[in-house]
């Protein structure tokens, strides 16, 4: 490299975790991005509601009121609209925060923790007979591909415990009580598992873990597969 060549800057790398309701994905990935940066690297948290795209107010605004569109609505709106538009609202969604924020940010260096990957929602719709399972891989095809997927195996019974309460949605708007909880998210976390093993995904078997355990074993899984010690 000459004088007056610039250096170039690696790029961040994507870390995303996957794993049913209540396997405590978001308590993982805000812990892993906070060892991050105590141990010097730059990362960001991106989740649900990640709207801010850097010194562009005007792309925050719109990305900020398609996410309201997408998850901040009536329970009713949803049910209204049907699986095919859900669909396609989701993978606009994705669509934009991958363009705006995410490639952005590991372009300029910048280690992105996803906390809301779309990989759950392909599993939910695998096991939807009203839509194909080719539209659903379609939609989502052009995502950025993770460097890293954490795969939080548990399942749906001893994720109840740890939730404590659910939604109708997390339960596949089958019914209201545990049984139809545990049997909507168990077919789901099926599709999950067949996922995870075409992705090579990083499967923690998380339900005799505490969250300290489950750390370590993620902290020790970013030195050996990314060389990102914290």
């Amino acid at each position: 490299m000459t004088a007056n060549t610039p250096a170039t800057t690696a790029a961040g790398k994507l870390i995303t975790f996957v794993g049913g309701d209540g396997a405590g994905k978001s308590t993982l990935a805000a812990r892993l991005h906070q060892a991050l940066n105590d141990a010097g690297h730059t990362a960001v948290l991106i989740g649900k509601h990640s709207t801010d795209v850097p010194q562009d107010p005007e792309l925050s605004g719109y990305l900020d009121r398609l996410n309201e569109l997408v998850y901040r609505r009536d329970a009713g709106v949803a049910q209204a609209c049907g699986d095919h538009y859900w669909l396609l609202a989701l993978a606009s969604w994705y669509t934009l925060q991958d363009r705006l924020v995410i490639q952005p940010a590991l372009a300029a260096g910048t280690h992105v923790i996803l906390d809301n990957a779309h990989h759950k929602i392909l599993a939910r719709y695998a096991v939807n007979p009203e839509v194909s399972p080719r539209l659903c891989e379609q939609v989502f095809a052009y995502l950025t591909k993770p460097d890293l997927v954490f795969f939080l195996n548990i399942g749906a019974r001893e994720a109840l415990v740890r939730k404590g309460s659910f939604t109708s949605l997390e339960a596949g708007h089958a019914g209201g009580g545990d049984e139809d909880f545990i049997r909507y998210q168990d077919t789901v976390l099926d599709q999950m598992r067949e996922q995870a093993e075409r992705g090579a995904w990083l499967t923690l078997h998380v339900a005799q873990l505490d969250r300290d355990q489950v750390y370590k074993a993620a902290s020790t899984a970013l030195a050996d597969r990314l060389h990102l010690t914290v």
